[in-house]
C-alpha cells in the first residue's frame, strides 16, 4: 500500500512540475474522450456547501472557436462585434482546437445558504468564482494528465457583453476567464512569464509574515 501512494504522489508531482501555460497549439484534434476527463475532473473541485455554482462552457468547432475569438476580442468594433487585430499572441491562441469557458454562479451560492442545513454566509471573497477558479485548474492539470497544453486567460470585462450575447449565456453566470487546450508544438509562440521573470522564493511564511525587506 505504502508503495502504491509513493508512485501516486510521483506522478501528481510530475503533473504539477509540468504544467505550463501553452499558447500555441499543433494542428490536431483532441480526442473527445479527453475533454469529457478534463470536465468530469472539474466538477469533482471543493466546492462551498457542495452548491456546485458553477457551468462550463466547451466550444470545439471552427466556427465557434472563431465566434469565441470575436466576440472576446478587445479592438475596434465592425458591427457590434469585436474586429479581431492580429498579434503574435492572438494568432497562437486561436491554433487551440478547444475552448472552455468556465462561468460562475453567485445566485447558486446565495439560494444555497439559505437552506435549513447552512448559516448565513460571511464570506471574506467571492466564493462562487474560487469555487470556478480550483474547477480551472483541474481542467490544467488534467490537461498534463492527458498529453495535452492548455492556457487560461481572461475574457476582458468590456467583451463580457458580446461574449453572453454570442452564445446565450445568462446574465447570472459569470465568466471568470477562458482555457485553450491541443496538442502541443514545438513553436511555443509568445514566451510565457516563467521566460521573464524568476519563480520567487520569498511567498511562504512560517509561523509568521515576514517582509521580503526585513
Amino acid at each position: 500500500m505504502a508503495g502504491a501512494c509513493h508512485s501516486t504522489a510521483v506522478e501528481f508531482q510530475d503533473v504539477v512540475r509540468r504544467r505550463r501555460m501553452v499558447r500555441r497549439y499543433a494542428d490536431r484534434p483532441v480526442d473527445p474522450a479527453s475533454v469529457d476527463r478534463l470536465l468530469d475532473n472539474a466538477v469533482r473541485a471543493p466546492n462551498a456547501g457542495f452548491t456546485q455554482g458553477w457551468a462550463f462552457l466547451v466550444l470545439d468547432t471552427p466556427r465557434d472557436i472563431t465566434r469565441f475569438w470575436e466576440s472576446t476580442s478587445p479592438a475596434g468594433e465592425e458591427e457590434g462585434r469585436s474586429a479581431v487585430t492580429p498579434n503574435r499572441w492572438l494568432d497562437g491562441m486561436r491554433t487551440a482546437p478547444v475552448v472552455i469557458v468556465p462561468m460562475s454562479d453567485k445566485g447558486a451560492y446565495l439560494d444555497r445558504y439559505e437552506e435549513a442545513d447552512k448559516r448565513p454566509p460571511d464570506w471574506p471573497v467571492p466564493y462562487w468564482h474560487m469555487d470556478t477558479a480550483m474547477a480551472s485548474l483541474l481542467i490544467l492539470q488534467t490537461a498534463v494528465d492527458e498529453g495535452l497544453g492548455a492556457c487560461f486567460f481572461g475574457v476582458p470585462g468590456t467583451r463580457v457583453k458580446a461574449f453572453r450575447s454570442e452564445f446565450a449565456v445568462p446574465e447570472a453566470l459569470t465568466p471568470i476567464g477562458a482555457i485553450t487546450v491541443g496538442h502541443h508544438t514545438d513553436d511555443a509562440g509568445s514566451p510565457g512569464s516563467p521566460a521573464r521573470r524568476p519563480r520567487r522564493t520569498d511567498v511562504v511564511h512560517r509561523g509568521r509574515y515576514r517582509s521580503p525587506e526585513a
